[in-house]
């Protein structure tokens, strides 16, 4: 009965899509093929819906709307086609893709969701909705590390809805945050969604990359705050976390010298390496657990020293600007040396004094320009040399006739301090960071027992190689220290490693991952190849200028026209995927931009925070059903689509704060890249 409800939802909306291209048909004057292009954009929405593959719909509607708008002409019809195709292929930032895309199975593979999410469930024990918050922070961390949103949704079903349904968490709320966390991966970098948008609107990737930072940060907080709220107002829906499960079993060898797990492991250890207590346990043991406890202040250490050192190292020696002296480079600034500025010679074929009648006389002295204050002008020096008794004295660079000396004009000259390379003073900033640090750490160790520091064992060995791994490729890509595609060859060898690191790497893990990796690729390649020859059509009838003359028609202001845009797409991804709202309506909305005088950048943010409605959104909602394939039979899928909506919601908000305030998508890439 419910499947029969959602075919009626589907095939009314389809209707609607219908019965609103006949509308615009008959309403017309004058059909034109405008008209038409308007049209194969309706019934390319209605096939996708109906379940034919999007890129090959793509293609026959292109061409055959092309063989359309070329009068039955075969031959520049295939010609569109393959000039669009090889477009494509010599797009070079689609190379990343595949490397992407091998890099998140191969970490998938690796079986480190498992232990992240135990660690992180055990760490954020103590907060309202712990389970809940750690699905989040879990899902944002490996989305961030593979980009795939149905791996990560499918995984988290299988590891933490069972876990939230045992401690009584509702079924809403459970599948919200698995879903909702779920999608992240395709906003925050390294996310295939970002390439196939600069790819198609011509915006670079790095760029998104770097402002999709935090904005996908900011979204992936709002989520865990919606869920602390919910947790704390009512404690029903997200029970607190009994005392058995908080609790973290010791290594039977760290039950030995340890009282209870509660004790203060720092101390504790130390007192271990001479106390008696410890006679069964090898003193290997005691040091090695030692050096893990103090492995944060070794590395505040290594910071503080090497951030120190940046802070207070000299400014480099600029080059001198103004006037300079001309020359030999003496350093002297008095009389200019042999070699500079000389006075020019007076004898025949040399630049002459003018001539005094009819030529350039002295300016009188009444009215005219006067002699600078002395207390403004140097010292005036005796002339070297007097041509003529009528003329002015000829005047040395020292000379008091408002100009100075050729050396002395030169105020922006290095202080002696920087021409000697003397060490700066380390900024108010900086201390205030490094107390702050060291606050951080001291709290720390204030808490560290015995049971906190195996959860922070179980944290390095989980969270900390995905972080080394996301830093690495991100960082490169970002700083500006390699290509996206660089970057994305780095992370697959980095997913090589950690499977290599954790016993995961054998033949069939690497059969299966190229395997789903070429599948990956080739469907996005064949949607960009579909993109690339429908886009051409609908151009080629005349579909674009109709949509951009209707726009422009309506007057809007650039506020008015986001949000038109911004609820076209909202809408749109109800039935259909991100892919296709990308391929297919960026090439419409993009020309428009600067009309408006939208950036390019700006207008891709806002739009890959509206794209997580297309697998939060029903019908379509392919997060829906990741997670109802391996839920439990009682779990329904009208409780997932309820769970959803508030997460829905939450993106809605956070596309107004990034309206609002444009500088949490744009502030990062202006700093890195002025």
């Amino acid at each position: 009965m419910k499947i029969r409800k959602e075919l009626w939802f589907g095939f009314a909306l389809m209707a609607l899509i219908g019965a609103g291209a006949l509308y615009m048909l008959l309403s017309a004057d004058k059909i034109t093929n405008g008209h038409i292009g308007l049209l194969m954009l309706s019934l390319v929405v209605v096939a996708i819906m109906l379940g034919f593959p999007t890129a090959f719909t793509l293609m026959g509607m292109g061409m055959g709307f092309t063989w359309w708008a070329y009068d039955q002409n075969i031959h520049k019809t295939l010609d569109l086609m393959v000039q669009s195709a090889y477009k494509v292929m010599s797009n070079d930032v689609l190379i990343s893709i595949p490397l992407f895309v091998f890099m998140g199975y191969l970490v998938e593979r690796a079986n480190l969701i498992e232990k992240l999410f135990q660690s992180l469930h055990l760490a954020l024990s103590r907060l309202p909705g712990a389970l809940a918050v750690a699905t989040l922070v879990t899902c944002a961390v490996f989305a961030t590390a593979t980009g795939i949103v149905g791996a990560v949704v499918t995984l988290m079903g299988l590891l933490a809805l069972p876990a939230m349904l045992r401690g009584g968490y509702s079924i809403p709320l459970s599948a919200g945050a698995i879903t909702a966390g779920g999608c992240l991966g395709i906003l925050i970098p390294p996310s295939v969604m970002l390439i196939v948008y600069g790819a198609t609107a011509g915006v670079s990737v790095v760029k998104l990359y770097a402002g999709a930072f935090f904005p996908g940060i900011m979204l992936a907080g709002l989520y865990i705050l919606y869920v602390i709220i919910v947790a704390k107002v009512r404690p029903d829906l997200a029970p607190p976390l009994s005392a058995e499960a908080r609790k973290v079993p010791l290594p039977a060898m760290t039950q030995s010298f340890a009282r209870s797990g509660d004790q203060r492991a720092l101390p504790g250890l130390m007192t271990a390496l001479r106390g008696r207590r410890n006679a069964d346990v090898p003193i290997g043991y005691i040091l090695k657990q030692l050096f893990i406890a103090l492995l944060p202040a070794i590395l505040f250490a290594v910071v503080a020293i090497s951030s120190y050192r940046a802070a207070t190292a000299p400014l480099p020696i600029e080059a001198e600007s103004g006037l300079q002296v001309m020359g030999d480079g003496s350093a002297e600034y008095a009389e200019p040396s042999e070699g500079g500025l000389a006075e020019p010679p007076s004898e025949d074929g040399g630049l002459a004094e003018p001539p005094i009648e009819g030529g350039l006389a002295e300016p009188p002295i009444e009215g005219g320009l006067a002699e600078p204050p002395s207390d403004l002008a140097e010292p005036p020096v005796e002339a070297t040399s007097a041509p003529s008794d009528a003329a002015p004295q000829a005047a040395s660079p020292a000379a008091t006739d408002g100009l100075a000396e050729p050396a002395g004009a030169a105020p922006t000259a290095p202080s002696p301090a920087a021409l000697a390379g003397e060490p700066r003073e380390a900024s108010t900033g900086y201390w205030i960071g490094l107390g702050a640090s060291g606050a951080a750490l001291l709290a720390f160790y204030a808490l560290l027992s015995y049971a906190r520091l195996e959860i922070f064992k179980m944290l390095l060995a989980s969270f900390f190689p995905l972080l080394v791994l996301i830093l690495a490729v991100l960082g490169s890509i970002v700083f500006g220290l390699t290509t996206p595609t660089e970057a994305a060859a780095v992370g697959a060898f980095g997913g090589l490693a950690l499977a290599a690191a954790y016993k995961q790497l054998n033949m069939r893990v690497v059969k299966e991952s190229v395997y789903l990796t070429a599948k990956t690729s080739a469907m996005v390649c064949w949607l960009f190849v579909g993109s690339s020859i429908f886009s051409a059509a609908f151009a080629l009838l005349g579909g674009q200028e109709l949509v951009e003359s209707w726009v422009l028609g309506m007057n809007l202001t650039k506020t008015e026209f986001l949000v038109l845009s911004q609820v076209i797409i909202f809408i749109l991804g109800w039935p259909l995927e991100w892919t296709e709202i990308i391929v297919i309506f960026m090439p419409i909305f993009i020309p428009l931009l600067d009309n408006f005088g939208v950036d390019p950048l700006f207008f891709g943010l806002l739009v890959a925070l509206n794209l997580q409605t297309a697998f939060l959104s029903p019908p379509v909602a392919m997060a829906a059903f990741y997670l109802k394939g391996v839920s439990p039979p009682h779990v329904t899928l009208n409780q997932i689509f309820a769970g959803m909506l508030p997460f829905m919601g939450i993106q809605v908000i956070a596309i107004i704060l990034l309206y609002q305030f444009p500088a949490i998508g744009l502030w990062l890439p202006s700093v890195l890249y002025k």
